[in-house]
């Protein structure tokens, strides 16, 4: 959709040697002169396609289980298969057809020497195969090219009609009821017809079990071309920005519209619609979504053709698989499809774009086969007015110029899609835009050739770069907020297939693509995206803000309340403390009155020690002395005491005992000697004055409990 217009000075002898030169570039003669051969080995190496289309095969079988490698390729061990489909290794050697890929994914109980006789009943061997398949309902998704069925709609082929009914396997849960068979046939129904003349044509429903056919009307490659042509010619003469230098809204002396010019801003939406793009674009929206609702509604399966079943049926469908299943509408997903659909079953990517390919032919089967493609654009006449300088080159007719913008068409449909359920994409409008660039940049490899066989004879994957690791490592550099995520997507809201109603498939022009030449300022339609991808990587990064926030938030809190409980525990053990120095002074007050009581003095000394000395007539007790230590066991942080013992001790050196004062003293003074002779305290263990050494252990906590001050007073 760009158009650069070089200007040259008045008798330049330049245009000419520039002209070819342009024209060796973006023309040229053979496949190895392509830009992605002609710059050397690639940063992205590209990994074997086949491995990745034999992931996708396993993960429609139910076998993600399995992973394919080249090994598995080599040996031949990839045919797996479950309860209703397999993948065959009839095609891996290109021989029964070369624009086929190598696995192919049929019914299991259809054998591969049926599949031989049932490609020769189809355009180009391009028998009916499963491209997409549900595992839950049974329903298929298949396609082929047109049948043979000759001038007079009369020749049959029961291998092919085995092979179309085994598509149809009974619907689950019913052992008798048989799902109903689509044939879906992307031409008009008059074009069908035209193709009998040269031995193809279209089924009967007669022919094929419970089947009915379908026409969609699409158009050919040829009116594809010429109506882009239009829409590219409409968008330069009315858009802000022209390759002829003139501004739109002052071409002719006059506003294109407005100002009351109604004439012009009728002709101009007149040439819109006569560029047939949005009509076309419109059609195959419509035939998919009717292809996925009978599938999805239905559980029926549907098997889709054209003439050679790979440009019209290539769109629909994979637009039909990108409606059933959500995993296509991701990056991911549509990578898979893409390689599949597109790749893999042979859209002529290089006769479509106007590149050289492999003929295959000869003793030189690498040379190039002249795409005669030159020309196909024709000069609007505004241009040509002007006097710009044109190609020479003759018009082509349709026969010859096999350029059309088909894959386009299709990414444009995907992004009708896209502007319907921005919730239900990974991928932004952005991504499909790079898509197109990349692919006509020719700086990659996935896209080269017409099939999968020529890729492989051409090395494509050990010479060229690979797109998708590319677009891939560019994201990575981003993260989540490349341009090429939409950042509406939620995946949740629509898990299921995507169903729009006819009302809904009215597609407007693509302004990210068609417009961001003609119309920079009005295609910025990716703006609102771009600032709300803003908008979310700011709220991400504010939320890991908080997120580090709460974190250091509830460590500080956890350490606050250890401080906390440390500090609870310190006081309690302080109190603890408090408690067992109080305590201890009262036992030493109660000691202290107790051994005065019994006559005896107490001195305490620096150290904490006490000394008791008896006072007594020192010729009656030759030598008595009583000392009494004090022990104090430190516990938790060495300011509590939670044990104290006292200890007493009584040493007599005089052999007679019994008439000691001491004894006599406790008798007759001791409120807890009963006249008896016995003690109304044993637990204290009072001094029992009948051996040269006695020993004394208080009970202090008996003592309080006596409540000996109360004993003392109280009368007799």
């Amino acid at each position: 959709m760009r158009i650069i217009v070089f200007g040259f000075r008045p008798r330049t002898k330049q245009r000419r040697a520039v002209y070819d030169a342009l024209l060796r570039c973006t023309k040229p003669l053979r496949i190895w002169d392509l830009y992605a051969f002609a710059s050397g080995p690639s940063t992205f190496t590209n990994s074997d396609p086949k491995v990745r289309l034999l992931d996708e095969y396993f993960r429609l079988l139910g076998l993600s289980s399995y992973h394919a490698s080249t090994r598995m390729i080599e040996d031949g061990s990839f045919t797996l298969s479950n309860e209703l489909w397999r993948i065959s290794s009839l095609n891996s050697s290109y021989t029964m057809c070369p624009t086929y890929p190598f696995a192919l994914l049929i019914p299991r109980s259809t054998s591969d020497e049926e599949l031989l006789q049932a490609s020769t009943f189809r355009g180009r061997c391009r028998l009916p195969v499963i491209t997409w398949c549900n595992r839950d309902t049974g329903a298929v998704l298949a396609r082929s090219a047109q049948p043979l069925v000759g001038i007079m709609m009369n020749m049959r082929s029961n291998a092919d009609e085995k092979l179309v009914a085994a598509l149809c396997t009974q619907i689950f849960g019913s052992r008798e009821q048989r799902r109903k068979l689509y044939i879906a046939d992307a031409r008009p129904r008059k074009n069908a017809l035209a193709n009998g003349a040269m031995g193809g044509g279209s089924e009967s429903s007669s022919n094929y079990f419970q089947s009915e056919i379908v026409f969609f009307g699409i158009d050919n490659i040829h009116a594809m071309r010429e109506s882009l042509v239009r829409l590219r010619d409409y968008l330069d003469t009315h858009g802000s920005t022209s390759s002829d230098g003139m501004s739109s809204f002052l071409r002719h002396g006059g506003w294109t519209w407005g100002g009351g010019n109604l004439s012009s801003m009728s002709a101009s939406v007149s040439t819109l619609g006569d560029s047939g793009w949005l009509i076309h674009v419109q059609s195959v929206l419509a035939g998919s979504a009717w292809i996925a609702a009978r599938v999805a509604l239905e559980s029926a399966s549907v098997l889709v053709h054209c003439s050679d079943g790979w440009d019209r049926t290539t769109q629909l469908v994979s637009l039909a698989s990108l409606l059933l299943d959500p995993y296509y509408r991701t990056i991911k997903g549509f990578q898979a499809l893409v390689e599949k659909d597109w790749l893999a079953f042979g859209h002529p990517f290089a006769d479509r774009a106007g590149m050289p390919s492999l003929s295959g032919s000869g003793s030189m089967p690498f040379e190039l086969s002249r795409q005669s493609s030159t020309g196909s654009f024709s000069s609007s006449p505004s241009r040509q007015a002007s006097g710009s300088f044109t190609s020479q080159a003759p018009a082509t007719s349709h026969t010859q110029n096999n350029y059309s913008p088909i894959f386009l068409q299709w990414v444009d449909c995907v992004s009708q899609l896209l502007r319907l359920y921005p919730l239900a994409f990974e991928f932004s409008s952005g991504f499909l835009v790079d898509l197109l660039d990349s692919i006509l940049s020719c700086r990659f490899g996935n896209f080269l050739c017409n099939s999968e066989k020529e890729r492989q004879q051409a090395g494509i994957s050990d010479s060229c770069g690979c797109l998708w690791v590319y677009m891939a490592d560019m994201r990575a550099s981003h993260g989540g907020y490349h341009v090429h995520y939409n950042p509406f997507y939620e995946p949740s809201k629509h898990n299921g297939p995507l169903l729009p109603p006819a009302a809904a498939l009215a597609p407007t022009v693509w302004p990210q693509f068609h417009l961001r030449w003609a119309c920079p300022m009005e295609s910025q339609a990716g703006e609102l995206e771009a600032q709300c991808r803003n908008m979310s990587k700011r709220f991400t990064e504010l939320q890991k803000a908080k997120e580090e926030t709460d974190a250091r938030v509830k460590e500080t809190t956890a350490t606050m309340e250890s401080l906390a409980a440390e500090l609870r525990n310190e006081k309690v053990i302080s109190t603890s403390a408090k408690e067992l120095a109080s305590r201890a002074t009262r036992e030493s007050a109660a000691i202290k009155r107790a051994l005065q009581s019994l006559g005896c003095k107490v001195h305490f000394s620096g150290d904490g020690d006490r000394t008791v000395g008896i006072e007594s007539n020192p010729t009656e007790i030759p030598q008595k002395s009583v000392y009494f230590s004090s022990k104090e066991e430190s516990a938790g942080s060495g300011v509590s005491n939670e044990k104290s013992e006292l200890s007493v001790s009584v040493t007599v050196l005089a052999d007679d005992v019994s008439n000691n004062p001491i004894n006599r003293f406790c008798e007759s003074l001791c409120p807890l000697h009963t006249r008896e002779g016995g003690c109304r305290w044993p637990d204290a263990a009072c001094a029992q004055f009948g051996s040269q050494f006695v020993g004394l252990k208080a009970n202090f906590d008996a003592f309080d409990r006596l409540s000996i001050y109360d004993r003392y007073f109280q009368p007799e």
